[in-house]
């Protein structure tokens, strides 16, 4: 089968697997669906001559190709479960062959994605896309990175005179509810000279910058009262969460910055009138400033507590993971085969400060030097999600030259 051929064929079939994650569940992983794609993984690496497969009761799965020659041992992470953002978690993929201007996705839903919300999409005119049929995400985030080194593991199966050294892969879980899985990768069964991940989007990029991201959740005790016998005893929770919101920058969110901006972001709250919980994100790429965000979060929980004596509050803040760079350099040698293997590919490199974070950001931190790379998709966490298939074929071609490199 050619590379393209059996790249589209996996892709269809691994994400048509419903591996949502859950962030109200404790246990790792927190679905079903992950167990399932982690079997047919399992599976796979078996038939293509993989050992030391090892799947654990966190669902974590690790193996191991012997290599052909002396060289450096390379990995490759990608994650198992896809983003819940409140569509559907089963995905119907399509291939469209993109002739211009809007897609319709879903007649008849009436699901739609307009050229002039992505203009992206005017860069692969006469080209073979994969979509979903809009009720949910295409789950590109991460089977396509499934797709992309499970394809080249076949085709170096297919061409034994290809010289590698050995070839380790992790596929973890939960990587969207706080990278659970890659921090319970035990780097004894996991253990290359250095890794990647496949986690980022449009042909050319590399990642090896990310956020420092922390949570943080706000506990309100207020005082319940009667309102005819409510003056003076009622303390609201929930007023009491509104002022600790606006003591933060409005102008320092999600949609009011971009590139290295850091930012804050409520996520969700529930209240009675009794009790409150806020849940906030924080994001810095500076190490510094974002310890100077948890700080200014303190602060503002004892300003909180002076303007109501009689509430109960109480504040709990962790780390969930850090940047890239804090651990790793640009000299590295595996970033700098990030960019030889765009140059030998003739792929443009557009390097990024990626607004998000990947399980190389836990990785590194655990002294793993693990970057980042495309996936050749784009819209993640998006019922727009799409993959064009010759940017796929890009992305496996990428994994196929830093194997190559690896060995010379």
């Amino acid at each position: 089968m050619e590379l393209k051929e059996d790249l589209v064929e996996r892709f269809i079939r691994y994400v048509k697997i419903s591996s949502q994650s859950n962030a109200a569940g404790t246990e790792v992983p927190t679905s079903e669906g992950q167990w399932e794609y982690a079997r047919l993984l399992q599976g796979e690496l078996a038939e293509l001559g993989f050992e030391d497969i090892k799947l654990n009761e966190h669902c974590i799965l690790t193996a191991r190709l012997k290599g052909n020659c002396k060289a450096d041992a390379i990995g490759f992470v990608s994650h198992l479960d896809t983003v819940d953002v409140a569509l559907s978690p089963v995905v119907k993929p399509q291939i469209i062959e993109y002739k211009g201007g809007d897609v319709i996705l879903n007649e008849k839903e009436g699901i739609s994605i307009k050229l002039s919300e992505h203009p992206e999409l005017n860069n692969y005119v006469g080209q073979k896309i994969i979509f979903s049929d809009g009720t949910s995400v295409l789950g590109a985030d991460n089977k396509a990175a499934g797709a992309n080194i499970m394809s080249a593991f076949a085709y170096l199966k297919e061409h034994p005179e290809i010289k590698h050294g050995d070839i380790l892969v992790a596929f973890v879980p939960d990587e969207e509810i706080g990278l659970r899985g890659s921090k319970l990768l035990d780097l004894k069964d996991f253990d290359p000279s250095y890794a990647y991940t496949i986690d980022c989007c449009a042909v050319g990029e590399i990642v090896y910058e990310t956020f420092n991201a922390g949570s943080a959740r706000l506990k309100i005790e207020g005082i319940s009262a009667h309102p005819m016998s409510a003056k003076g005893v009622l303390v609201n929770p929930l007023l009491v969460a509104h002022d600790f919101v606006s003591m933060f920058d409005r102008n320092q969110t999600p949609e009011c910055t971009d590139k290295k901006d850091g930012y804050w972001w409520f996520v969700g709250i529930k209240s009675d009138p009794m009790f409150c919980t806020l849940d906030l994100h924080i994001r810095d790429f500076d190490k510094a400033n974002y310890q100077k965000r948890k700080e200014y979060i303190l602060s503002c929980v004892d300003k909180l507590k002076e303007m109501y004596p009689r509430a109960k509050i109480d504040i709990k803040i962790e780390d969930v993971y850090e940047n890239i760079c804090n651990n790793v350099t640009p000299s590295d040698k595996p970033i700098a085969m990030l960019y030889k293997a765009c140059d030998e590919l003739g792929i443009t490199p557009n390097t990024i400060a990626m607004r998000g974070g990947t399980d190389g950001s836990a990785l590194s931190a655990k002294g793993l030097v693990t970057p980042n790379y495309f996936t050749g998709g784009h819209n993640f966490h998006s019922y727009a999600e799409f993959l064009p298939i010759d940017a796929l074929e890009k992305s496996c071609r990428m994994t196929l030259k830093l194997i190559e490199l690896a060995a010379s």
